[in-house]
């Protein structure tokens, strides 16, 4: 899907915040109410917007540590990868979960209340996986954090 620069101004602003009024979005990027409603749906349809959701506050539900995890594993069958990530999934202190190029094979951002709660987690990760290694390091302070995409690059 092509996107002009009005599509690109009704994505920054919903990504800002996506609870504003139609009408509020479509005065500020020029359009009447309908047609920038119509765009908004068309994002929707074709799956530019993947859906809306709610910005939780880590520390006002717990989970204000956050631990990358990197791990290495000396076993790459599809096998291996479909039983680690199914554990992975059903471990909701894992909030992100990447394949990675380079030297670790695999990245994840883990949000527990303290040491305790990632050992836990550690506990779990280890216990069925066949794993080389498992390193852990511990945000010390969170200096950006946003999950608004930059859109100059879209076409």
């Amino acid at each position: 899907m092509k996107l002009d620069a009005i599509d690109q101004k009704i994505l920054d602003l919903l990504q800002e915040d996506a609870d504003q009024q139609g009408a509020e979005i479509a005065a500020k990027v020029g359009l009447s109410t309908t047609p920038c409603w119509r765009r908004v749906q068309r994002l929707k349809e074709s799956g530019v917007i993947k859906k809306s959701v709610a910005l939780v506050d880590a520390q006002k539900v717990n989970v204000g540590v956050t631990v990358f995890v990197s791990v290495r594993t000396s076993t790459h069958t599809q096998e291996w990868f479909e039983n680690f990530k199914a554990c992975i999934q059903v471990m909701p202190e894992v909030v992100e979960f990447y394949r990675m190029s380079g030297e670790i094979d695999y990245l994840l951002r883990v949000v527990v209340p303290d040491i305790a709660a990632y050992d836990r987690v550690y506990k779990k990760l280890i216990a069925n996986n066949h794993l080389c290694d498992i390193s852990s390091s511990f945000a010390m302070e969170e200096i950006k954090f946003t999950t608004a995409l930059p859109l100059n690059y879209a076409r």
